[in-house]
């Protein structure tokens, strides 16, 4: 009978093994010991790779400071982490650290049809096709994300009205705006236009989202849905 500190992860419970912890409760729900076995991911003939990982942060008192202040010699001192897991692991101690040092990145706050024209401008300026793009905002209404999600051609057959909710979901979105461009400077909406932004409003709605404009973007200017009252 196999000892449970000599088990691989394998032989863990699926809910003790950290990968599937992680994907379950959240990396905060991990150790430090068991985020660093994400990283190694085995042990040696003695130790599963928790266990492994345990030793290690116990010789730096649990912490990730001390950890990253160590060698790749003192590391491979440790039976079962070799040069390149060694390396792993002070990689992501310097990405740590790297991120701390970092400013927040500011979300831009969109107030009017103009801040959604600023926001895709430099993007879709010179475009020589129709792309449309869906941009994702929070409760704030400060933009969380946009995705492209039709190129070449724009109808409500084209642009998968789906994969807009599946993102506004996974981002936790409140409000969804559509922009498009029409390369042949005509910001004048299309019936193909008002037929998407029906399906799309009407989807939304569905799932407690809310389609907040769409706007027809051009070189010279735009056209908004929103401010035209037609939302």
């Amino acid at each position: 009978m196999i000892k449970p500190d000599k088990l691989n992860l394998k032989q863990w419970a699926v809910e003790d093994r950290p990968r599937e912890k992680m994907k379950q409760k959240g990396a905060k729900a991990l150790t430090n010991a068991e985020l660093l076995a994400i990283l190694i991911h085995t042990g040696n003939t003695e130790d599963s790779v928790v266990a492994l990982t345990q030793k290690v942060m116990a010789s730096c008192r649990n912490s990730l400071s001390e950890l990253g202040k160590l060698s790749v010699g003192e590391l491979c001192s440790f039976k079962g982490i070799g040069e390149a897991k060694a390396i792993t692991i002070l990689a992501a101690c310097e990405l740590g650290r790297r991120r701390k040092e970092e400013e927040p990145v500011s979300k831009p706050v969109i107030r009017t049809s103009r801040d959604v024209y600023d926001y895709f401008y430099t993007e879709m300026v010179d475009l020589q096709v129709e792309e449309c793009h869906a941009m994702f905002l929070n409760q704030s209404a400060r933009v969380i994300g946009s995705i492209r999600v039709s190129q070449g051609g724009l109808s409500s057959a084209s642009v998968d009205i789906r994969c807009i909710l599946r993102e506004a979901f996974l981002r936790r979105a409140t409000g969804v705006t559509l922009c498009h461009n029409h390369p042949s400077g005509t910001a004048l909406p299309s019936r193909q236009d008002d037929e998407l932004t029906r399906s799309v409003a009407r989807a939304c709605q569905t799932v407690d989202l809310t389609l907040l404009d769409h706007l027809i973007f051009t070189e010279n200017g735009y056209y908004s849905y929103a401010d035209k009252g037609r939302l």
